[in-house]
């Protein structure tokens, strides 16, 4: 079953078209790899599936329902979220408030209930903590829930954005990057936790990667992006022995060179 369509999209500023009529078609479930030489609009896709950037033209299709037109809050209410490919966190926040912060669009508690500390604005604050440490725990990060973000490692970070992104509660996980800046005992335990996030949580995981080593061994789907026009897409074989796709990140001849 597809969950997330994406139909001719094309986004353009000014005279520069960052991607020129995408299609594609995420089955749920799956882990799709989207990968290109830088500049092939691969985070543009991202920004416009997640409402950041509004397409010139297209659609996009969450379970049939268009999201275009939606601010970023509402496509994560909608159950898409996201991590970036340069980290965001609150460096000044603990690693557990940053957790937390991505509970907000799910959270009911109003201006009444916070001004007025209610019980059940106290009752869904201890709730939210809990739910958050629970995260923590799954991405690796309980140990230092009180740290302060600015101050973890970088594996460690991406880590947590993913545990923030989590907290949304997605039904499709975009990964901007995420390997980017790991040593490869970090990549590994990445792929682990890419694959946990799929069968335990029941995610539709999306990456935009650089290394083609996780990319080839992580994913069941590609789709290739080059100078913000789709070229090719399928099973990582059908991508690897693409000659289009060799072309793109080898340069012309690259398929013919001896």
């Amino acid at each position: 079953m597809c969950i997330l369509t994406v139909k001719q999209l094309t986004k353009q500023f000014g005279g520069l078209i960052a991607n020129n009529n995408i299609d594609m078609n995420v089955q749920q479930g799956s882990i799709t790899a989207v990968i290109g030489p830088n500049g092939a609009g691969k985070t543009t896709l991202f920004n416009m599936v997640t409402g950041v950037y509004q397409p010139t033209s297209g659609d996009i299709l969450l379970n049939g329902e268009s999201i275009v037109g939606l601010k970023p809050h509402q496509v994560a209410q909608k159950g898409i979220s996201r991590t970036f490919q340069n980290i965001r966190l609150f460096g000044a926040m603990t690693v557990l408030e940053n957790v937390m912060v991505g509970m907000h669009t799910h959270l009911r508690s109003g201006l009444f209930h916070t001004i007025f500390s209610t019980p059940f604005m106290r009752k869904e604050e201890k709730e939210a903590k809990q739910e958050a440490y629970r995260l923590l725990q799954y991405v690796g990060l309980q140990s230092l829930y009180n740290e302060e973000a600015k101050n973890l490692p970088y594996g460690a970070q991406r880590k947590l954005e993913i545990a923030r992104a989590l907290a949304t509660k997605p039904k499709v996980l975009l990964l901007d990057e995420p390997a980017a800046g790991m040593n490869p005992k970090e990549t590994a335990e990445l792929t682990k936790l890419i694959y946990h996030m799929r069968e335990q949580l029941q995610l539709t995981i999306i990456l935009i990667e650089h290394d083609m080593k996780l990319v080839m061994e992580i994913s069941e789907h590609i789709i290739v992006l080059d100078h913000g026009e789709k070229i090719a897409e399928g099973t990582p074989d059908d991508i690897r022995n693409n000659e289009k796709v060799i072309e793109a990140y080898l340069g012309k001849g690259a398929t013919t060179a001896s």
